[in-house]
């Protein structure tokens, strides 16, 4: 096997006043279908932006972090092996940018296109194909300002995608989505597995987890609860505990959902 996607031990991060996560371990290999299912406030955010290089662990003995294979990463150059959908993206989008400058804003880890960055003829290309591939053309020339929270997520992606990443992380996909927009959503996400990327999908929607995904890993206060095959973990006991509340679970066509 080759070196993991993420191979985190022992790693404490602290932000502000709280540890966010606490000697956290967790190993994700190259091109693996993984869920990350937690409530909100158990480090999920924290973990991505470890991940990410946007947060950095405490530095101690026998603590260590790498991502395929290295300690050491040059942040751009990560991004391009490393795709990431996030809410947080959307947020920095300027309301007149269209969605072609925010696809091709992924050739340049920003949000739209500014004066000083170049365009060049193979990007507007691998811009125009993703959006293709996603069944959006009709968005390159619309505003993000008129957009459905449907359509902005798919721009989203179709940014992540334009490097040819091995994994795609998802950070709550599926919040502020109309039933019909999480549907879409998910049927774009089985796809993409299909087709041989990675999926690490972090969300507190048990819903969200595609058939395609094989293990979970439970998240709580900032530690693991529990790490297994997806059939194991996704049962009303772990999910009880995991969420604090007494809970039923039913599965349908390979989906998962809480009552």
């Amino acid at each position: 096997m080759g070196p993991a996607l993420v191979d985190m031990k022992n790693v404490r991060v602290i932000r502000g006043d709280n540890v966010a996560l606490d000697d956290f371990s967790l190993r994700i290999e190259a091109g693996e279908h993984i869920a990350i299912l937690g409530p909100n406030g158990c480090g999920k955010s924290t973990l991505i932006k470890t991940i990410t290089r946007d947060c950095y662990p405490v530095l101690r003995e026998g603590s260590s972090i790498t991502i395929l294979g290295r300690e050491r990463w040059n942040i751009f150059e990560l991004r391009s092996v490393l795709g990431i959908v996030s809410n947080d993206l959307m947020l920095d989008c300027t309301s007149e940018t269209s969605g072609r400058e925010v696809v091709l804003s992924g050739f340049f880890s920003s949000t739209r296109i500014f004066e000083h960055q170049t365009v060049k003829p193979v990007h507007r290309e691998k811009a125009e194909a993703v959006l293709a591939r996603l069944g959006v053309p009709h968005l390159a020339g619309r505003p993000v300002a008129e957009m459905s929270s449907g359509e902005a997520k798919r721009i989203l992606i179709a940014r992540a995608l334009v490097h040819d990443p091995q994994t795609l992380v998802f950070d709550e996909p599926s919040n502020s989505l109309d039933v019909f927009a999480q549907h879409e959503l998910r049927e774009t996400m089985r796809a993409l597995a299909r087709s041989g990327i990675g999926i690490v999908l972090v969300t507190h929607h048990l819903s969200d987890v595609i058939p395609e995904i094989d293990r979970v890993v439970l998240m709580r206060n900032g530690r693991i609860q529990a790490d297994g095959r997806k059939e194991d973990l996704l049962e009303p006991d772990q999910i009880s505990r995991l969420f604090g509340i007494r809970v039923d679970i039913t599965r349908r066509d390979g989906y998962y959902h809480l009552w």
